[in-house]
């Protein structure tokens, strides 16, 4: 049987207890005591934010944080804003996800074959983490990816998110290539056979909402995605 499951859990219940970064602490527990007006009547999680999915997935998609009215709200990973709107919608249409709407923490959402995850587990003010506090929340990361054992596809969302991923992956010892790929919606790398790491924008307001991010170019990396899972 398994074991993925139990650890999983105890990653968890590790970030979730989290309070290493006094700024994202301060901050996060600011947000959930001030609310938003159309939010006032909720309770906010106001707490570090767990990966949530699939604990046998062989998708990773790793975002940058959780935002301040949405995860930090909600206490699930894109849900309650309109970045987990489009990264949902665009997971049920690939397979992965039983449902298109991200609304709370228990609205009947499944994935399957797919675990989400972020770089930095708090929300941060202006949704820019230090180097510091992306430094101290790697290990959470790094964790997942050991025991998440048969990932086989890994989707950085936005630049943050990609570059958290080299480090920890060269880290790692993975031959990785030279020069560097650089980050572009799309871009794909080769990690060894078996794994890959491909790039999309972040689906947050500013991109979608300019068309820096359309929903053929998002459902694109996602076909991307099965095609490479399938094949591995």
């Amino acid at each position: 049987m398994s074991r993925t499951p139990a650890r999983i859990d105890v990653i968890n219940q590790g970030v979730v207890s989290c309070r290493r970064c006094p700024r994202l602490v301060a901050w996060r527990e600011e947000v959930a005591l001030k609310k938003r007006s159309s939010f006032a009547e909720q309770e906010y999680w106001g707490r570090p934010v767990p990966g949530f999915g699939d604990p046998e997935a062989r998708l990773l998609v790793v975002g940058l944080a959780p935002a301040a009215h949405g995860a930090n709200r909600t206490g699930r990973m894109f849900t309650g804003d309109r970045s987990g709107d489009w990264l949902y919608k665009a997971l049920h249409r690939a397979g992965y996800a039983n449902q298109a709407e991200s609304s709370f923490r228990n609205d009947g959402l499944t994935l399957s074959d797919c675990y989400i995850t972020a770089a930095v587990r708090c929300a941060p003010p202006e949704n820019n983490p230090t180097p510091t506090e992306r430094d101290t929340c790697r290990g959470f990361l790094e964790d997942e990816l050991e025991v998440l054992a048969r990932i086989r596809v890994m989707v950085a969302l936005g630049k943050f998110a990609f570059d958290q991923l080299w480090r920890i992956l060269q880290h790692r010892g993975e031959e990785l290539p030279s020069p560097r790929t650089r980050f572009s919606h799309g871009s794909e790398v080769e990690i060894r056979p078996g794994l890959s790491l491909l790039a999309s924008f972040h689906p947050s307001q500013q991109n979608t909402f300019t068309g820096k991010l359309t929903e053929e170019m998002f459902d694109h990396v996602w076909a991307r995605a099965r095609e490479l899972v399938t094949r591995a």
